[in-house]
């Protein structure tokens, strides 16, 4: 299927975005929440218009963002920032319907600017269920939201919501938990409020996910307090939407058999260091991680590899895996589930080529959304 594809090369498949796509829209119509994509996790130029199909709009981290989403959605946008700049405060609220201040110090800054949206401060919960410590807003010494003591006082007219996240690749049962302490820290401030948003962090197209649950807490919540509930997801849309394609370049041995691709955990595969995790690959299986030796044992007739990258970084390594045939050089090596999150976080690392953005349309053909050339590495240094 992609023996043609130059690599590296990403390749978005139409039909299982639509099923996502589907299943945000399906919840949000049953709930009444509005469902935002978060561009921070899924921003694919090529495939905005079909999410737009489903969503009611973008949430943005800054500027670019906003002017993103404005070029290639054009719904509603929503924008929250750690720390808004002087310059570009402006451009953002005329692009923005909503905006969500981080402090009180920045919203009393720009109100005055933001007339025209509908203005929100993130609230920190000071508690979290998040997976891992780099991945928590709540933590402590956050810089991320306004704690619920910070509000005692605070004169709040012009704020119309309030925001938070504490959530990462979670459960409805996890949402039902923070749901119980952001009632109990903030209940105070959110009776006043036209609305809330949930965050992100909802891993609602993830098998096994319970979608009745969340729906029933987003319709309490909203019924209670006689708000509109938004979400913003971004790994929920391109959750198993697509894959990156690699090429074996060479083939080396040094006590194990090392294949060296054309693609780059450290450039192209962030999360599998940052987090780590380890990719799926296809028609392979997962020995070992590149942090923990001997996960499982080799099998008859399998051979193993490690996985890894073109660039100067020691650590470069997806894992090693266990392949039913021999590799040759040329060979194509396909890492699953490689859209959200990554493409987002590509660098030009050791002035490694980013992979092009190919878009497999319903009827099975390839697109070029992209293609990168050395002018894209130059313009960055």
């Amino acid at each position: 299927m992609y023996e043609k594809i130059q690599t590296p090369a990403y390749i978005l498949e139409e039909d299982k975005l639509r099923k996502n796509c589907e299943l945000l829209a399906y919840v949000g119509e049953k709930s009444g929440a509005k469902i935002l994509l978060a561009l921070k996790g899924f921003a694919f130029s090529g495939a905005m218009k079909i999410v737009g199909e489903y969503l009611q709009g973008c949430t943005c981290s800054g500027l670019w963002e906003a002017q993103f989403a404005k070029e290639y959605m054009d719904k509603e946008i929503h924008t929250y920032s750690p720390a808004f700049k002087d310059d570009e405060i402006e451009t953002i609220a005329s692009l923005s319907h909503h905006i969500v201040f981080n402090s009180l110090y920045q919203f009393e800054k720009y109100k005055n600017i933001c007339t025209k949206n509908s203005l929100g401060l993130r609230c920190n919960l000071e508690f979290s269920l998040a997976p891992k410590e780099l991945y928590n807003p709540c933590g402590r010494y956050s810089r991320l939201g306004i704690r619920a003591k910070d509000l005692i006082d605070a004169n709040l007219r012009g704020i119309e919501g309030l925001h938070f996240h504490a959530l990462c690749e979670e459960s409805a049962e996890a949402l039902e938990q923070v749901l119980k302490v952001f009632e109990n820290n903030f209940s105070s401030w959110i009776k006043n409020m036209k609305w809330v948003n949930f965050g992100g962090g909802h891993h609602i197209t993830k098998k096994g996910y319970n979608v009745q649950k969340f729906i029933d807490l987003c319709k309490k919540f909203s019924d209670k307090y006689g708000v509109k509930v938004y979400l913003e997801p971004g790994e929920a849309v391109g959750w198993q939407t697509g894959v990156l394609v690699a090429s074996v370049i060479d083939l080396i041995e040094n006590e194990k058999k090392i294949a060296i691709l054309d693609t780059s955990s450290e450039a192209h595969m962030p999360d599998t260091i940052i987090m780590p995790y380890t990719s799926e690959v296809q028609n392979a299986r997962i020995l070992s991680t590149r942090d923990s030796e001997n996960i499982s044992s080799l099998e008859k007739d399998e051979i193993a590899y490690l996985l890894t990258g073109n660039t100067c970084l020691a650590g470069d390594v997806m894992g090693e895996y266990a392949f039913k045939k021999e590799l040759k050089r040329g060979d194509k090596v396909v890492f699953l589930d490689q859209i959200h999150y990554s493409i987002v976080k590509n660098t030009t690392f050791n002035g490694i080529r980013l992979p092009n953005l190919i878009f497999l349309d319903q009827n099975k053909n390839f697109k070029t959304i992209r293609k990168f050339t050395y002018e894209d590495y130059a313009k960055r240094n």
